[in-house]
């Protein structure tokens, strides 16, 4: 109800749930949500799974999904109030690398071969989304240090920016 009420009444719910996301099975160990607007129907949410506690680099390694809430509607399985995911999720995507550089939390950005585009996805809900696909990496600072400068991004190889080039083309056309 109190979303509902946030919604309708366009007022903040600083609480406002997140719903789970699972990535092999198990839930993600943290998520976070930032309002955009006054009420709760749009919001950036970054849920984050720890993936190896010491990686190559002795560092810990965390896999991460951003999505961003465009609206709300009624689930199609549950009648609950639920919310309906912005079809472009490359751009949230973007948007988090984007924002932890411009903070200089992140030392180096690159991208890497992800599972290839999907045009017309579909999620658990039946709402419509579209991705080039790509995996992008950025490597953070240690223990919350500011990095002395904001992160270049590598070139990502040719064939994806071929790939990416032919891909923003065919999704702007749709």
């Amino acid at each position: 109800m109190e979303i509902v009420g946030s919604v309708l009444l366009d007022r903040p719910y600083k609480d406002a749930p997140v719903s789970p996301l699972f990535f092999d099975g198990r839930r993600e160990d943290l998520a976070f949500e930032k309002p955009h607007g006054r009420s709760a129907d749009r919001r950036q949410h970054v849920r984050l799974w720890l993936v190896l506690s010491n990686g190559a680099e002795a560092a810990p390694v965390w896999l991460g999904s951003a999505t961003f809430d465009s609206g709300v509607t009624l689930s199609r399985d549950t009648g609950q109030v639920t919310h309906k995911i912005a079809p472009n999720v490359d751009e949230e995507r973007d948007r988090l690398i984007s924002d932890l550089n411009q903070a200089q939390t992140v030392t180096r950005i690159y991208q890497a071969r992800g599972i290839g585009p999907t045009l017309n996805g579909r999620n658990g809900e039946g709402d419509p989304y579209y991705s080039d696909g790509e995996i992008w990496l950025a490597r953070l600072v240690r223990r919350g240090e500011k990095s002395d400068k904001i992160a270049g991004i590598q070139p990502a190889p040719a064939l994806i920016q071929i790939k990416d080039a032919v891909f923003s083309w065919r999704a702007s056309a749709d």
